[in-house]
């Protein structure tokens, strides 16, 4: 089951301060990547490298519904000290709106599942720091009438 979705925790505007409205997709990616790089500074600590990897591969997991392409980043999810490199790589493989679309899910998938664990309030105050500095997901563009 996916988790429930937490307006209050959603990515409405986080990954926009680090990446260009005109960024490339490698600046996208790296955006990605370094986000769930400050994710885990704030989590390992509290949850270990153990709960830090199964959270993320269940993110990857329930993600990969929705973006069937993601599957192949569980590579990454495999080494002990995630690397992200495989994410890297999948990201970078697709085209500028796949990437943007599946880095924003697998962002707020995980940022979901912790909320479901641990509360909205507590995974809001952990990263907090880390998601005013994420990327922002595209715009929604409404169907004509």
């Amino acid at each position: 089951m996916e988790p429930k979705r937490h307006d209050r925790l959603s990515i409405v505007a986080p990954l926009a301060v680090r990446v260009e409205p005109d960024a490339d997709v490698a600046q996208f990616a790296n955006a990605v990547i370094t986000t769930f790089n400050e994710i885990v500074v704030v989590l390992a600590p509290i949850i270990g490298r153990a709960g830090m990897t199964a959270l993320y591969k269940r993110s990857l997991h329930i993600a990969s519904r929705t973006h069937p392409w993601l599957a192949e980043a569980t590579d990454d999810a495999e080494q002990p000290l995630i690397n992200f490199a495989s994410l890297r790589g999948v990201l970078e493989r697709q085209s500028q709106a796949q990437a943007t679309e599946g880095g924003h899910h697998l962002l707020q998938v995980f940022r979901d599942l912790l909320a479901s664990l641990i509360g909205p309030a507590l995974t809001g105050q952990l990263l907090g720091d880390v998601w005013a500095n994420a990327p922002s997901p595209p715009p929604t563009h409404d169907a004509p009438p």
